[in-house]
């Protein structure tokens, strides 16, 4: 009996013995295992700031450029400015069809010069194992956007019956939210490209247009440019519109948004 019980002791001796062993070399792998993937992160370089330019808002007249900070391994803070100098309607063949063959309107769009600006702030998820401003991310952002203008021209009959013209000046602005899908990948060490997948945003706009009359209007004049203004039909925005013998404003308030699509290409360092 003593002999069963002293084999017994011996066999859970030597069971323990080799799960202890066992143990502790998978303790000395997972470490190395862990040693080696920092020593591989630490070959690669993390760099912090990131500038870049949008290629395709450039098709738009526009000019973009967005500066980006990495806080860590999945955060980072982007901002965006965008501008586009005075000039006329992108794609303005392609309105000029969709307006139809009213001749006034035409002319209003043929003679349109605007500017406008855009400050974009933005905070990314980057959601891969990557990060460190790479891969897969979604970024919530706000939008502020203006747009100027000094040619927009009203036609009127005059009194004589012939054609005039009053030119408004203004400017729109616009405060939108939203958040984009996009993948961002490192070409070589300095170089990034940015694809915006998606980006839908919405909020609300507002408008302000003066125009003053190089001549006193008559009442049959101002009815005239009344009626003109309000047959310029712009969906679910509210208009209001004042004229008097000096000239002409009009207010416009409503819905505000759009997509952000787009390529980047950036700097790293």
């Amino acid at each position: 009996m003593n002999n069963f019980f002293l084999k017994l002791i011996f066999i859970f001796s030597i069971f323990f013995s080799i799960a202890s062993f066992t143990a502790k070399a998978q303790d000395v792998n997972n470490n190395l295992d862990s040693a080696a993937q920092i020593k591989q992160e630490k070959k690669i370089p993390v760099y912090k700031n990131i500038i870049k330019v949008n290629l395709t808002a450039i098709l738009l007249k526009n000019y973009a450029f967005q500066y980006e900070r990495v806080i860590n391994r999945k955060f980072s803070f982007a901002i965006q400015y965008r501008t586009m100098p005075t000039t006329g309607l992108p794609f303005k063949g392609a309105i000029l069809k969709a307006v139809g063959d009213n001749p006034d309107t035409k002319k209003t769009i043929e003679d349109l010069q605007l500017s406008n600006y855009a400050i974009t702030p933005e905070i990314r998820f980057y959601v891969g194992k990557k990060g460190y401003g790479r891969g897969f991310y979604i970024a919530p952002f706000y939008r502020y956007v203006s747009f100027t203008t000094n040619h927009v021209n009203i036609f009127y009959d005059d009194d004589a019956g012939n054609q005039a013209s009053m030119k408004l000046s203004g400017k729109v602005t616009g405060n939108t939210g939203g958040i984009l899908f996009g993948v961002q990948h490192g070409w070589g060490k300095h170089i990034v490209i940015d694809s915006w997948i998606l980006g839908p945003h919405y909020g609300s706009g507002k408008g302000d247009f003066r125009g003053v009359s190089s001549k006193p209007l008559s009442q049959k004049e101002q009815d005239d440019i009344i009626d003109q203004i309000n047959s310029i039909d712009i969906p679910v925005i509210k208009k209001t519109v004042d004229v008097n013998a000096n000239g002409a404003s009009v207010k416009l308030d409503g819905p505000w948004g759009g997509f952000r699509v787009g390529l980047s290409l950036g700097y790293k360092f």
